[in-house]
């Protein structure tokens, strides 16, 4: 059973900047697209970003683009989440998702079959 685990996540000032890293257990999944979402207390889990490293696409939800980069290594079979100038609207746990359905879009959390456990993110104003 693949298994991701991420890590990064801690406490910054607005205006800061983490990089999160999810690993990969099985590089039989080195090719497959792969997504962070994140979830705030009392808010639903929402998709932050996509790489389909195979395609050589990247794709963001409209409030992380210019901020937020995702990138992968292969050799490390690790994606990671660059996340700069940091607002406390950031603030929650972030996951690292793969193995894509062929239905919902991107950004659907239903979409997405395996999932890490996540890693906390806290941006103070």
């Amino acid at each position: 059973q693949v298994q991701l685990a991420e890590s990064g996540g801690g406490s910054v000032q607005t205006g800061g900047s983490l990089r999160l890293s999810c690993a990969v257990s099985q590089t039989t999944y080195k090719n497959r697209c792969k997504a962070w979402f994140r979830q705030g207390a009392g808010k639903e889990r929402e998709g932050v970003a996509v790489i389909c490293p195979e395609a050589d696409f990247t794709r963001y939800v409209d409030s992380a683009k210019g901020r937020f980069t995702v990138s992968q290594d292969n050799a490390k079979n690790t994606v990671y989440l660059q996340m700069n100038s940091l607002k406390p609207e950031d603030t929650g746990i972030y996951y690292c998702a793969t193995d894509k359905g062929s239905g919902g879009t991107w950004f659907e959390k239903n979409a997405w079959n395996l999932w890490g456990q996540g890693t906390q993110v806290t941006v103070s104003s």
